[in-house]
């Protein structure tokens, strides 16, 4: 299966900037992941909010197939435990899903039309954190997923 996750703009610390790409080179054995960045032009930045939402729907529906199963990251979400999303991935992988994308919102969130196509919403956690830190902790969570399906020591219960 493979596994994507779309976010809106780059990634701006170093630090975090790190992590990601730590978790990204752990993932590699367990899945094909890619983290795909929709860049929005200043301009649309300087957009009312409804405009905004509008111009990064365009962009991520744009980046999606037919197929691709897509679960957003959004604080209405349902929230897991690390084996419970563990679990989710199981479940994905048993359907056959081939391409699991998971999407990071702009900083208004989703537009309705994304929300129409998403498959399911997921939150990390009833805690608000910075689109920026939420890649991070999403690559963390999902390589802990991987590494509890597999029965290796990374995950302490």
């Amino acid at each position: 299966m493979k596994i994507s996750l779309i976010q809106i703009d780059s990634t701006r610390e170093n630090y975090l900037n790190e992590g990601i790409n730590e978790y990204n080179k752990r993932l590699k054995n367990y899945c094909r992941f890619n983290t795909v960045t929709i860049n929005m032009p200043k301009t649309v930045r300087l957009k009312p909010q409804s405009e905004q939402l509008k111009a990064e729907a365009k962009a991520i529906t744009e980046t999606l197939l037919n197929d691709d199963k897509l679960v957003l990251l959004d604080e209405r979400g349902d929230t897991f435990t690390s084996v419970g999303f563990s679990q989710f991935l199981l479940k994905q992988q048993n359907a056959s899903i081939k391409h699991l994308v998971f999407c990071i919102g702009g900083p208004f969130g989703f537009s309705e039309e994304i929300y129409k196509r998403a498959n399911y919403k997921m939150s990390l956690s009833q805690l608000t954190f910075s689109h920026q830190m939420v890649r991070l902790f999403f690559c963390e969570q999902l390589y802990r997923a991987f590494t509890i399906l597999n029965g290796e020591k990374y995950h302490h219960l």
